[in-house]
Parts: structure tokens; C-alpha cells; sequence
């Protein structure tokens, strides 16, 4: 699967939550959709992954 193909799994699946609940809710509400809408799809993922930062 290339890049453009997980972009399109993970935008469809933000687009539908977003219609289906609308705007003015809380970001934890649409986090919690996102991430069910994802795990119906062939992706594997992962919620709120910790990133390094370096500064230099």
C-alpha cells in the first residue's frame, strides 16, 4: 500500500466523522471516532503516539 492509498483511508474516515457529528465538539470526541472509523480498516494503528523532538 502506498502513500497516497493511506491517505485516502485516513481522510475518508476523518471526512465521515466529521459529517456524521458536525462541528463544535470536543477534539477527544472526534479522536475517539477517528480512531473507531480506523480500526475498520485494513490499518494498524496507534492513538496518541509520543514523539521525539531534538533541537539543535
Amino acid at each position: 500500500m502506498n502513500e497516497n492509498e493511506i491517505t485516502e483511508i485516513i481522510i475518508g474516515c476523518a471526512i465521515k466523522v466529521h459529517k456524521v457529528l458536525g462541528p463544535g465538539l470536543l477534539e477527544s470526541a472526534y479522536e475517539e471516532c477517528l480512531n473507531y472509523e480506523l480500526r475498520k480498516t485494513v490499518l494498524e494503528i496507534e492513538r496518541q503516539k509520543p514523539l521525539p523532538l531534538i533541537y539543535e
